[in-house]
């Protein structure tokens, strides 16, 4: 089966604008006159990215929400959305969708220019797809690439919590609704995006798992990542409803859907780092190194931690 990555590096010969960044990242930067545009696109499947039971008001959120989050890992200001929208539910889904679409667009601050709308195959799952169009507001605009052997490796907020949401959305365990409210409306980190994208070496968002998503920082950086188990950050809820052991962190690390920032820092501007999230009353946290040579390994306070067998969700067909 072909895997997502296999795929992208195929169409990379395709990708001969600058622009595209040589697919290596999760959005292309266009130069237009003297500033710069930043483009995303994203797709929710049915039974893939959203369950056929998720309120379609919350499904409306999310799928804006994870390209404001792609916007976020720019540093970029969201200006406009594209919706490609498939019909086939009733007038009263459509109708709730297009109330959450509303709620995300104004949380969001960002405008409704158009999009597309087909009609699906009765059965067919509902396919949707957004492009959200930002700018970007330093003249470096952070990627992947970039990061550094001796770099720091930090994370945004908490891990897991999505994951945990998307289990009890499942109804494979009872928790807690800021955990199920999570997963179905997840809060890009915009505008701390915003803060960090000077400082940073590169930066990019959690949205396939903490460990998967590391990996690829550090491979489209020629870095080798270790990340400290004991240091990903969880929350309350979590630890409460899962645990903290090194199964627990294993697990909050890969599920994936976190829409948390995961970026790249020079030792040095760790006091800078500190200052912008006290600024933003959240927490940063500090979850391992990047070194000489390639890959990603794991630790914690005992020593080195096998790598589980799956770092993270990956499409393939």
């Amino acid at each position: 089966m072909t895997s997502e990555s296999d795929f992208i590096a195929s169409l990379r010969a395709l990708a001969t604008e600058p622009a595209a960044r040589c697919l290596l990242d999760d959005a292309a930067v266009l130069s237009v006159g003297e500033g710069k545009l930043v483009l995303t696109h994203d797709m929710m499947i049915e039974g893939v990215h959203f369950l056929k039971d998720d309120p379609p008001g919350d499904i409306a959120w999310k799928l804006v929400a994870v390209n404001i989050s792609d916007l976020a890992a720019k540093g970029a200001r969201p200006i406009g959305i594209l919706l490609g929208y498939s019909l086939g539910h009733s007038d009263e889904w459509d109708a709730a969708f297009t109330a959450g679409l509303r709620d995300a667009a104004e949380h969001f601050h960002v405008a409704l220019l158009g999009g597309d709308t087909v009609s699906m195959p009765p059965d067919a799952p509902m396919a949707l797809g957004l492009t959200a169009i930002g700018e970007a507001l330093t003249p470096r605009v952070p990627s992947r690439a970039g990061a550094r052997a001796g770099d720091i490796l930090w994370v945004t907020g908490t891990i897991g919590d999505k994951g945990a949401g998307l289990r009890i959305a499942r109804g494979e365990i009872a928790g807690s609704a800021r955990l199920l409210g999570s997963y179905r409306r997840p809060e890009p980190r915009a505008e701390a995006g915003q803060a960090l994208a000077p400082y940073v070496n590169a930066m990019m968002d959690v949205s396939d798992g903490l460990l998967i998503d590391a990996s690829r920082l550090a491979n489209a950086s020629g870095v080798a990542a270790e990340i400290d188990l004991d240091c990903v950050p969880l929350s309350r809820d979590y630890v409460a409803l899962c645990g903290d052991g090194q199964a627990e962190r294993l697990a909050a690390a890969t599920a994936g859907d976190d829409y948390e920032l995961l970026f790249a820092a020079a030792p040095r501007q760790s006091d800078t780092v500190f200052t912008i999230a006290r600024s933003m009353g959240m927490a940063f946290t500090p979850v391992g190194r990047l070194q000489k040579g390639e890959g990603i390994t794991l630790i914690d306070s005992n020593g080195p931690v096998p790598l589980p067998g799956r770092l993270g969700y990956e499409h393939v067909s």
